[in-house]
């Protein structure tokens, strides 16, 4: 099939806005409607996306399927993916019409906002991966705060707007300085092409200034510590859906950031800045791993152990090597399946329960078989247990960090024992013992439509734990790519210095 010349790209960005006009316009009562079109939507967007990935070209490390357009005068509507981008978009695309199941009967107010809502989010996340301009990336990446504000805000728990407020200001605080760096670049290269700003050489006392507005933006999306306190309680009060898109899509977006701005455009602030990053990765890793044991809140618990794994992320994309900056890569989409997958295993119990507490739970293999099984494959795969998808990620990050710096790696790997006391201890406590609790006794197993949710996520957590290559050949060209431009630059760098 040949799609080189259709706009896919702006096809899967904007198409779920076709869905949401359709449910503006129906009457307030038709809410299973609104989930219908919701649902067919996001999945005719999920099987265009995959037209990207067929025609995708893993050969060439540049950017495939460019579209540009004039707009607002001097910028311009520019999009495109490379090896980097293409496969977060497919994974934003494929969790959608799971979120969108998974909440069938669990949102039963303003549901036809509720799916607006999640729509809209679909086509400002996935237009952040496609962005290539300085503008129409920072529209995207800031709008997408707005409908996740609105989810928590109205669909969360009991302190939903204390969390929802703590989210957007923290997140709009870190952009702000993003801004500026941008505002900068845009003075200085006469551009705001993504393109043209990969090859501009910024001197070097300005690269600093810009790595750190990037850095202050991004470490607050990953997020990283200490800067990641908004989290847990984004985590707690959001709708089970919710809790999917932030831990799956919108974390990522830091570190996404990280691999297309601040190591390519800034690398003599990167390379001098790195033990920053190293050092902020480690206490992530040791110290949320720490404070997950201490937890009370299953949620709490999995949004903790997210922030330790994101530590992982920055650790490898700051080695500056092909394995680590692969590794940083996969960690991320084994993730956003993996977590995805353990907020959607807390929602089916919350929605029989009403609880999320550890202590209300137990004994729950002897009635629902199936359901702790699920929740056994993810357990491993957050723990990071070889043949699934957890285990690639970290043991590429982890081998990167030992030839750049031994004493990363060493408490690095003290994670391995962390992760699994708290993903062991939760599991222990769940859905081993003996079912004493008079209120888990009626308690059912999973249904048809809470078995279609999970089984593709049980499928490629296993899948990927064991056949990696889909996503390495995807990523290899330009990931090469980007460690030799790189190293480029910093010899560059030296040999003028030498002078």
């Amino acid at each position: 099939m040949n799609v080189a010349n259709a706009p896919l790209l702006s096809l899967v960005t904007f198409l779920p806005l076709v869905g949401v006009a359709f449910i503006a316009f129906l009457p307030r009562d038709a809410v299973q409607n609104a989930r219908y079109i919701a649902l067919w939507t996001t999945l005719v967007t999920f099987a265009v996306s995959l037209l990207i990935w067929i025609n995708f070209d893993t050969t060439t490390a540049n950017f495939q399927f460019v579209e540009e357009r004039p707009w607002l005068g001097v910028f311009t509507y520019r999009v495109g993916v490379d090896g980097i981008s293409m496969l977060f978009v497919i994974l934003t695309t494929f969790l959608m019409p799971l979120c969108i199941l998974a909440s069938w009967e669990s949102v039963e107010t303003r549901v036809k906002e509720y799916m607006m809502a999640f729509l809209v989010m679909e086509t400002l996340m996935v237009g952040v991966f496609c962005a290539l301009d300085l503008v129409l990336f920072y529209l995207f990446f800031e709008a997408s705060l707005i409908p996740m504000f609105i989810i928590i805000g109205v669909w969360g728990g009991p302190r939903r707007v204390y969390a929802s407020f703590k989210f957007f200001l923290y997140t709009l605080l870190g952009s702000l300085l993003m801004l500026l760096a941008m505002m900068a670049m845009y003075w200085h290269a006469g551009t705001t092409n993504v393109i043209t700003l990969l090859s501009t050489k910024f001197p070097a006392e300005m690269q600093w200034w810009l790595w750190l507005a990037f850095f202050a933006s991004f470490a607050v999306k990953l997020p990283m510590w200490p800067v990641h306190t908004w989290l847990p309680d984004a985590h707690v009060e959001a709708p089970t859906a919710g809790s999917v898109i932030l831990a799956a899509i919108l974390l990522k977006m830091g570190g996404y950031g990280f691999l297309r701005f601040s190591v390519p455009m800034f690398p003599i602030a990167s390379q001098e800045l790195a033990p920053l990053v190293f050092a902020l990765s480690v206490i992530a890793i040791i110290y949320t791993s720490l404070v997950a044991l201490a937890q009370e809140d299953v949620k709490k618990l999995i949004a903790y152990s997210s922030v330790a794994h994101m530590g992982f992320v920055t650790m490898g994309i700051f080695t500056f090597t092909v394995q680590g900056i692969d590794g940083a890569i996969f960690q991320m989409l084994s993730h956003g399946i993996v977590s995805a997958a353990l907020f959607l295993c807390v929602g089916v119990i919350y929605d029989r329960m009403h609880t999320r507490e550890i202590a209300a739970y137990g004994g729950l293999v002897n009635r629902m078989p199936i359901y702790a099984f699920c929740f056994m494959v993810f357990t491993m795969a957050n723990v990071g247990l070889p043949g699934t998808s957890g285990f690639i990620g970290e043991f590429l990050t982890l081998l990167a960090a030992f030839k750049t710096n031994t004493w990363v790696a060493f408490l690095a790997t003290t994670s391995v024992v962390l992760s699994a006391s708290y993903m062991l201890y939760l599991y222990r406590r769940v859905i081993f013992g003996a079912l004493e609790k008079a209120s888990l006794k009626a308690i059912t197993d999973m249904t048809p439509r809470e078995i279609i949710v999970m089984a593709p996520l049980v499928i490629l957590t296993i899948l990927f734990g064991f056949y990696p290559a889909p996503i390495l050949d995807v990523t290899a060209a330009s990931v090469k790519a980007l460690v030799q431009n790189y190293e480029a630059a910093i010899n560059t760098a030296a040999a003028a210095l030498a002078r």
